[in-house]
Formats: C-alpha cells, structure tokens, sequence
C-alpha cells in the first residue's frame, strides 16, 4: 500500500476501536482529524500524551476536530486506558498493522539493548475532506499537543 502523503487523501481503512466499533477516516468527513500513533497503552509517555489531547479536547472540538490514538494494543487494553484515563475520544487497535503501514510510523527501536519493531510516537492532521495537511513525527510529548492543537486552529479557518 502506498504510503500517505502530505496533500494527498488518506486512505480509508476501517479499524476496531473503542465503543464495540469499528472506524475508518471517512466517517468524519466534514472534521478535521487528529491521528495520533502511540507505541503502547498504560506506559508513562503514551498516558502523558493521552492525557494531553484529553485535557485540551474542547479546543479541538471548538476547531472542528476529532482525536483518535492508535496503537497495536488490544481493544481490550485499549477500553481499560481509555476507561482509566477517562479519554473522551476512540483508540483504534492496528494489530495488524495497516493503518501503521499507511502512515509509515513501525520503525526500529532500542529496547534494552536490543533492535525490535515498533510504532515511533507520530501525529496526523488530516482535513475535512480527508487529506493530509500536517505531519509530527518522532514526537516529544511535552508541548506536543499545543502545537498540534495550534496547526488545527489554523486549518478550521480554511
């Protein structure tokens, strides 16, 4: 599958999220959409950046756009992190890795010294038609979420 770029529609793949539903970026067409790829559920940097798009969500609804995390995780830890967190925005599972594929986010990483696969923290800023208008990649939580939340101000005056 061809991987996304920015100006280019996002391809729409439907995944199981939160809820008992399953997802994919058409069914917000008319929003802007954040996408935010997190490498694990319940981990200190993944629950600090969550609780950051939580904390800030009525300025992003204010700006006409919708926040979805994903990771590889389990729709069942994935309803125990949002439940715990009180996220009040879906987590999709990528077991499979389509959506990871797309946006090109499973990268090679030192874990204890050894090289494993994994989902290298990364957001999306796709627009109301569902094209890709921003990229964060390698992120840094701290400060993360104003910047990103600034980019959608920009793209709800459009």
């Amino acid at each position: 599958m061809a991987k996304v770029k920015i100006g280019k529609k996002v391809n729409d793949i439907k995944l199981p999220a939160t809820g008992d539903q399953e997802l994919k970026i058409s069914d917000f067409k008319g929003k802007n959409i954040v996408v935010y790829f997190y490498p694990k559920d319940s981990t200190s940097g993944c629950t600090k950046e969550g609780q950051d798009f939580r904390d800030n969500i009525a300025k992003f609804l204010r700006a006409s756009t919708v926040i979805l995390g994903v990771s590889r995780d389990s729709i069942k830890s994935h309803e125990n992190f949002k439940t715990k967190q009180e996220f009040p925005f879906d987590l999709l599972s990528d077991k499979e890795e389509k959506l990871c594929d797309q946006f090109d986010v499973i990268k090679e990483k030192n874990m204890y010294g050894k090289k494993v696969m994994g989902i290298e923290r990364s957001t999306f800023l796709i627009d109301k038609e569902g094209v890709l208008q921003q990229e964060w990649r390698k992120v840094k939580v701290d400060g993360h979420v104003e910047e990103v939340l600034a980019a959608a101000k920009e793209l709800s005056k459009k």
